[in-house]
């Protein structure tokens, strides 16, 4: 007969309940704590209630407030309490990252923990079975520590490992599909350090990622704009260790995968994902998301610009009528509708009280507690702490706080696919422009011309204004180090080679390409041809799809193979046709 152990933590939190003392648990972040929590308090208690506080975004007001009620015909002045610690049966109060808060709320917490009361309030009257806080004692991820004799004297404090709680089982009643006994294996393999990076969180993000076919390095969290490395005393092992726990699963762990953004913002609508985007400013992240999300939900997502969200943008506790703090949501996170949240500028907050309600919203999915129906992805966008040897005005993260995404992605400007929305507003001069932009000017330079820059210099041109101005001025005097010339030229109608050019003299082309044929390699004018189709966008593409396919026919095969290879779908989809249409 087979025995199943307890979980420590479960143990403890019986023990605790049964006792009737206060439960302090540190513990690494992403362990499953609160997870266990939920899971157990539900299971072993189904007639209570558990309430769940999370303290590194609370406010002095959010817990307790005196406000002016009427009571027979008068105004007096009354305390009212949160409206989640009356819920009106039996429950289990977890001040989650209890460390966190600040000094005020600090004083507020230790009332509860030490006399179950807050305020006039005695919580054991309104239904608390038990009062639990957790945390990291970490003082990388907290602010405070708790070092106060008599405070410390009222609660049973323990330590707690990734072992002590249930995470394996979770994690294999959630992915069925595999037998997880050798992915465990990996991690059981690693010292300690490593596991402890590791975490058990990341390491559910690890699957979440292998099951869409994502690259595995986007289960680890970008920590101030870094990628999570994975290494101890015999130096970065990240790789290797990926590769291993993709082998373990009998999945692969590719580089990357076409047109990677819209693919992540895909499987974070299915899946229910807070997804992290971490690329340079002006490439055009945040309307592809938008355009995405409004695509694939059929509503427009959400949106909140960090450096202009305060805390009341979210949500502000409110006096009610029955002498309670209601907190009251702000009104587009209610309703029943599919809801998909942009949070851009994320590393620019307003200030710390906005940006640490978000991590309950991303951790969570709860807003001051009370669930935000029909969420169905959230999107954090953000700026790299440099970028072209300049730093960026971005606030700092922990560990902690990166690890509530499933998904982080590093992009690339090459992954947004601006260039079509750029041909399509602005037609013919944004092509030239982009012509320039991938033909004329080196990798450093494509860098400094952000697709933000290209629309402002086809606006500036359209105006007859110096180009120089539309690039980024660095003060002094000083633009981006840029050469124009090559622009102007292309723009002044002065000899070029692009896509249109060609077409409009397909039959010289299609001559010279029958020339270079006898040369299994291929020849100058097959390279020029090769580059421009490899460059042009889809919608170029479609429109000169005719002299195309005269022109592939005779370009050697190994170039037209290159052309379905790590591209998006429906680009491979037009190549494929291309083909197919090639007389045998």
């Amino acid at each position: 007969m087979t025995t199943t152990t307890k979980p420590k933590l479960t143990e403890f939190i019986d023990a605790m309940i049964d006792i009737g003392q206060t439960g302090q648990i540190f513990g690494p972040h992403g362990i499953g704590k609160t997870a266990t929590f939920f899971s157990h308090v539900a299971q072993a208690y189904p007639d209570a209630a558990l309430v769940f506080v999370p303290a590194a975004n609370l406010t002095p007001d959010d817990l307790l407030i005196n406000a002016p009620v009427r009571e027979d015909g008068e105004l007096v002045l009354r305390q009212l309490v949160m409206s989640q610690l009356r819920p009106g049966r039996k429950f289990v109060l977890l001040i989650d990252d209890s460390l966190q808060a600040g000094e005020t709320i600090q004083s507020q917490l230790m009332q509860v923990a030490c006399n179950w009361t807050l305020g006039e309030y005695d919580l054991r009257a309104l239904g608390c079975i038990g009062v639990f806080l957790t945390d990291n004692e970490s003082l990388a991820e907290t602010s405070a520590r708790r070092s106060d004799l008599a405070i410390l004297d009222r609660m049973v404090t323990v330590r707690m490992t990734a072992n002590d709680t249930a995470w394996r089982s979770t994690l294999s009643a959630r992915y069925r599909e595999w037998d997880l006994s050798a992915f465990f294996g990996v991690w059981n393999s690693l010292g300690p350090e490593v596991r402890e990076l590791l975490s058990p969180r990341t390491m559910e993000h690890v699957l979440a990622n292998a099951r869409e076919g994502f690259p595995l390095r986007w289960a680890l969290p970008l920590v101030n704009g870094e990628r999570l490395r994975l290494q101890d005393e015999r130096g970065d092992r990240t790789a290797e260790i990926l590769d291993r726990l993709a082998t373990a699963l009998g999945v692969r762990n590719p580089s990357t995968v076409p047109d990677p953004v819209r693919q992540v913002l895909k499987a974070a609508l299915r899946n229910r994902w807070s997804v992290l985007l971490q690329g340079p400013p002006g490439c055009g992240k945040t309307e592809l998301v938008r355009e995405t999300i409004r695509t694939e939900l059929g509503r427009d997502p959400l949106y909140f610009s960090l450096p202009v969200t305060n805390v009341e943008d979210l949500c502000a506790p409110l006096p009610t009528a029955d002498g309670t703090l209601e907190n009251l949501m702000a009104r587009p996170f209610t309703g029943r509708e599919p809801k998909a949240i942009v949070w851009d500028e994320y590393n620019r907050p307003k200030d710390k009280a906005a940006f640490a309600r978000l991590m309950e919203i991303t951790q969570e999915w709860s807003l001051a507690g009370q669930r935000i129906e029909n969420l169905r992805a959230q999107v954090a966008i953000q700026n790299p702490p440099y970028h072209l040897g300049r730093k960026l005005l971005v606030a700092r993260n922990n560990i902690a706080q990166a690890t509530r995404f499933t998904c982080s992605l590093v992009v690339d400007p090459a992954d947004i696919p601006a260039n079509e929305w750029l041909i399509s507003r602005y037609g013919g001069v944004a092509e030239t422009v982009l012509e320039w932009w991938k033909h004329d000017i080196d990798d450093e330079g494509r860098e400094w011309i952000t697709k933000r820059t290209i629309e402002r210099l086809v606006k500036l041109h359209e105006r007859g204004l110096p180009l120089e101005l539309a690039t980024i001025y660095l003060g002094e005097g000083e633009y981006a180090p840029v050469p124009l010339t090559a622009l102007l030229d292309r723009l002044a109608n002065r000899k070029v080679t692009g896509l249109g050019e060609i077409a409009l003299q397909a039959g010289l082309w299609e001559q010279r390409l029958r020339d270079e044929r006898e040369s299994p390699e291929g020849g100058h004018h097959g390279d020029v041809v090769h580059q421009v189709l490899a460059n042009a966008e889809l919608s170029q593409l479609r429109k000169h799809r005719e002299v195309i396919t005269r022109l592939v026919a005779l370009l050697p095969p190994k170039l037209r193979a290159t052309y379905l290879v790590g591209v998006a779908e429906d680009r491979q989809r037009f190549w494929m046709e291309v083909f197919a249409s090639i007389p045998r």
